[in-house]
């Protein structure tokens, strides 16, 4: 097992309405800075996006009732890893969740730097939403 941390934001909007809005992969570069500088083009069930050093793959989550916006991202090794993405109702709002796991050759400083980004990118999910 990989050590794990989820990260969330709490976004005041029906959590239905707000997976509606958010689901789909032509939204995530609005929000996401790691696809927000590349042009995120589908190719076949896979959308590719421009990395640093190549190409990266991500295969999303179907649309679902669940909440459940997971990907998997493959950025040329071969080993896609999966992002765990959810919204879940919070009330008269809603919970947008992210777990980050740690991959074997994660160096804490990574580890540290990656959550941050997470964090970055949720409360800027979160100011698109809101205006």
């Amino acid at each position: 097992m990989l050590p794990a941390r989820t990260y969330s934001v709490s976004i005041p909007h029906e959590w239905r309405a707000l997976y509606e809005r958010i689901w789909r992969p032509e939204f995530f570069p609005k929000w996401a800075s790691g696809l927000s500088d590349s042009d995120l083009r589908q190719d076949g069930e896979e959308w590719v996006a421009n990395g640093s050093e190549g190409a990266i793959r991500v295969r999303f989550t179907g649309h679902n009732d669940h909440g459940v916006m997971d990907h998997f991202v493959d950025a040329g090794g071969g080993n896609a890893i999966h992002i765990p993405l959810r919204v879940v109702q919070n009330g008269d709002g809603a919970e947008v969740m992210l777990t980050l796991f740690r991959q074997p050759d994660m160096t804490d400083e990574k580890f540290s730097a990656d959550a941050k980004w997470i964090m970055r990118d949720l409360r800027a999910l979160k100011a698109l939403v809101e205006g």
